[in-house]
């Protein structure tokens, strides 16, 4: 029987003076949503909670690039920690994820388009998650709650940083030349190349619907076009006899500098380039007097997590990634 208690309120918040009622239930992005609501990166009607009385027992909410008229994501859910429901008034026990159950489902159909499939799930967490029952358990029930819909697993990705003072610039490579991307088409071109083989679950899971530029085309156009830092930044790594090696595209996304994308061409993997490309794109942030560069890889792709360590990066979260079909 579908959980449907009398006494729970589930509703959008009207609007930022509700921000404080939404923040009730604490995630590390907290401090960016008035200026996503400024922004347009979120929505009132895309912020839903379940109220008991004046608590906040659950709540939800969608993230977009401004602009855009449907979420490009799910990146807040919450419920009110079981060990605390019984004393602040929370639904004690499973019915917490009863309660995040028919949260969820309500918004999402009121938010997204019918019959659509729902934007990924993308949850930041911390890097040693597993290793406390506590926090284990928070993110188990989150992930329970949207298994409850229909979403899996997905990946799970590293968060990494490299901070000025914390750590060295990484030393210049000697033996590649780098010069800027010569427009769209060669960035489409490079990025096309770099599918082939990729260790990325996004690029594969991208290979198994279309082709490789086709996927190509679309990260482009849904992500690194919507950049509004220089251009002159994404380079071209180079052979002396001018033969591209691979590409790296450092940016600011909005929060904060990033290494947008980085990729060896499949001929010449394996001979140390990824460590050229990474000093090059973190070099050029940190000219730049950024306080971080950050930059994420998926779990799996371990090739890629050592070269981020040989280059200072640490490893600050995780991030839970679970889709829908």
């Amino acid at each position: 029987m579908p959980f449907t208690p009398n006494d729970l309120t589930i509703r959008p918040i009207t609007g930022p003076e509700e921000l404080d009622l939404f923040r009730e239930l604490p995630y590390v992005l907290d401090h960016e949503l008035a200026d996503d609501l400024a922004e347009r990166r979120r929505r009132p009607e895309w912020m839903w909670i379940a109220r008991r009385g004046d608590r906040v027992l659950a709540r939800v909410a969608w993230w977009s690039r401004p602009g855009d008229l449907v979420p490009d994501r799910l990146d807040i859910l919450d419920v009110l920690d079981g060990g605390d429901d019984a004393r602040r008034g929370g639904a004690p026990g499973p019915d917490r994820l009863d309660v995040g159950e028919l949260l969820l489902r309500t918004a999402m159909s009121a938010v997204l388009p019918a019959g659509s499939t729902p934007p990924e799930y993308g949850r930041f967490v911390a890097p040693d998650w597993r290793d406390t029952p506590a926090s284990a358990r928070t993110v188990q029930d989150r992930m329970a709650i949207l298994r409850r819909t229909g979403a899996e697993l997905f990946v799970e990705r590293l968060r990494l940083e490299w901070r000025p003072g914390a750590s060295p610039l990484p030393a210049p490579a000697g033996h590649l030349a780098f010069r800027p991307v010569d427009g769209t088409g060669e960035l489409i071109d490079l990025m096309t190349s770099a599918l082939t083989g990729t260790l990325d679950a996004h690029g594969r899971d991208d290979l198994t619907r279309m082709s490789a530029r086709q996927a190509a085309v679309r990260h482009y156009e849904d992500e690194l076009a919507r950049f509004t830092s220089p251009r002159d930044w994404w380079c071209v790594a180079t052979l002396p006899d001018k033969e591209p090696v691979g590409f790296v595209i450092p940016a600011h996304n909005g929060y904060n500098p990033v290494i947008a994308y980085i990729a060896v061409l499949p001929a010449h993997r394996g001979k140390g380039h990824i460590d050229a490309l990474l000093a090059h794109g973190t070099r050029l942030l940190a000219e730049q007097d950024v306080p971080r560069v950050r930059a994420a890889t998926d779990l799996g792709n371990v090739p890629m997590a050592r070269a981020f360590r040989r280059a200072g990066y640490v490893e600050f979260g995780r991030e839970i990634t679970m889709t829908w079909s």
